[in-house]
């Protein structure tokens, strides 16, 4: 590369975040750069963020992850979708599942024919039309085989930072300990030109990479880029995580159970349970969120309820000079849809594309900054929308989320959908047309129309389509193993 002028990088902080960015560096460009990263043992990780998105998978195989040897090192389980509990209403049951429901034609996505073959008695819920839906609700699952199932993982967070330290580290990947004390900039251009640890290392770079979490150290300590606060639409801002024994045969999906003041998760993995209460301060006190969290929890506790407290939103620029932000540090969205490893993952990603190796140019830090925000956003009006669509009754937390003045981004998505059953999926946007349409139906969100190409099929037709398709996906469903005898043959070192 003649005249590159970007070859030592330097990561602040590991974690998931951090260690996640170090391998795929290292593992696409490490012939070109010199990656260090600077973390302290004394300075813990949220490491909560135990689910993840199919993005993922796709993330593992770029980077050259064997499958086998990543569920078996992180004691991982696979995740069709998510069972929403209660949150439309109380005894209300909704899976947002992983896999496209139905067919669709060029014009007319499923869900408009399937809206008029309910409104003529002929349909099932949506669900069964969604293999991966049913194969959820069964407690089936297969990685591999005849059946192709759309999934993602539930994930232990530390064992999976050490495990990608492990691969990082064996890459060539440098990690300094030791907490910092000092950026160093430029006096004149402001750049990051090296880290002061507490004990006098200097760590010097050309690009930095700002994984120290909630502090932002780099981007908001030292440049100055502030937090923009999302939470007039997010009010949920505190957590309690747990970790508990199995007591039962671990779910293909999570479960979110919503509660007075916000919701309750469930993640299983090989080895134990990972629990969790998020709830809004305002709403609920930190005590009655312990007390409704003991209350919930099956099998014996394996750590105290460790107490989280966080803030939703962004910062409107995650690269600023010669540092990008990744993590925690650029951003929060709430963990309901299990995107914060994604968003990490994507901004290495981009970061890998476009690799400023002769220097940063504005130009692609302002582009890399659109497409950040763009997705974000995105992922903020998906998650705003569970707790705007609610109907519960008692509850100041629900109703006052029913009462917020969405974002106009949102408003839009909820007309076009209530009014003609149009949902649409943007270049940036991460979540597709399927999911929108499971979390809109699971929230009660009734069409008052549908495209009128739905009502050119003869009802006869139609009626037996839908058997047909429902037919080969239960017979599909039927030919796959427990999930527990899948996990167990393929977590084998032999599987």
């Amino acid at each position: 590369m003649d005249g590159q002028k970007i070859k030592r990088i330097v990561i602040a902080g590991g974690g998931t975040a951090g260690w996640i960015a170090a391998y795929a560096l290292v593992n696409q460009l490490g012939g070109l750069l010199d990656i260090t990263l600077v973390e302290s043992d004394e300075i813990g990780t949220v490491g909560v963020g135990e689910s993840t998105i199919p993005t993922a998978r796709t993330f593992h195989e770029y980077m050259g992850i064997d499958e086998a040897d990543f569920v078996r090192a992180t004691g991982s389980t696979f995740k069709l979708g998510i069972s929403f509990e209660d949150w439309a209403r109380e005894g209300d049951r909704y899976i947002h599942s992983f896999g496209a429901i139905g067919r669709s034609t060029w014009m007319v996505d499923f869900h408009h024919f399937w809206l008029r073959a309910h409104e003529l008695g002929i349909a099932q819920d949506i669900g069964p039309y969604c293999l991966e839906h049913e194969a959820a609700a069964q407690g089936r699952f297969a990685a591999s085989g005849n059946v192709p199932l759309n999934y993602a993982y539930h994930l232990d967070a530390g064992l999976y930072g050490r495990y990608l330290r492990g691969l990082a580290e064996a890459a060539g990947v440098r990690r300094v300990e030791g907490k910092i004390g000092e950026v160093r900039q430029n006096g004149e251009t402001g750049d990051i030109e090296a880290l002061v640890l507490e004990d006098g290392q200097v760590v010097e770079g050309d690009l930095f990479i700002d994984c120290t979490g909630f502090r932002a150290l780099l981007i908001d300590k030292a440049l100055g880029c502030k937090f923009e606060d999302w939470s007039k639409w997010l009010p949920t801002d505190s957590a309690l995580a747990v970790q508990t024994r199995q007591v039962e045969s671990p779910r293909p999906y999570t479960r979110a159970m919503a509660h007075e003041a916000g919701w309750r998760w469930k993640i299983p993995l090989q080895h134990r349970v990972g629990n969790g209460l998020v709830y809004s301060s305002a709403h609920m006190s930190d005590e009655r969120a312990r007390e409704l969290l003991n209350e919930k929890l099956e099998g014996d506790v394996l750590i105290e309820p460790r107490l989280i407290r966080f803030k939703a939103g962004q910062r409107p620029q995650v690269w600023v000079k010669n540092c990008i932000a990744l993590g925690l540090s650029s951003g929060f969205i709430e963990p309901l849809e299990s995107t914060s490893i994604h968003l990490i993952m994507i901004a290495v990603t981009r970061l890998l594309q476009v690799f400023p190796s002769r220097g940063v140019s504005p130009a692609i830090s302002e582009r890399f900054n659109e497409q950040a925000n763009r997705e974000i956003e995105a992922i903020r009006d998906f998650i705003v929308l569970h707790y705007h669509l609610n109907e519960r009754e008692g509850s100041d937390f629900w109703r006052d989320c029913r009462d917020l003045d969405i974002p106009d981004t949102l408003k839009q998505r909820i007309a076009l959908f209530r009014d003609a059953a149009h949902v649409y999926q943007d270049t940036h946007d991460l979540f597709r047309i399927d999911s929108w349409v499971q979390v809109m139906l699971g929230q009660r969100l009734q069409p008052l129309s549908y495209h009128p190409a739905a009502r050119l099929m003869p009802e006869t037709q139609m009626k037996e389509a839908l058997a047909n398709l429902q037919g080969n996906i239960a017979r599909a469903v039927a030919s796959l193993p427990a999930h527990e005898d899948a996990l167990r043959s393929f977590a084998s070192p032999a599987g």
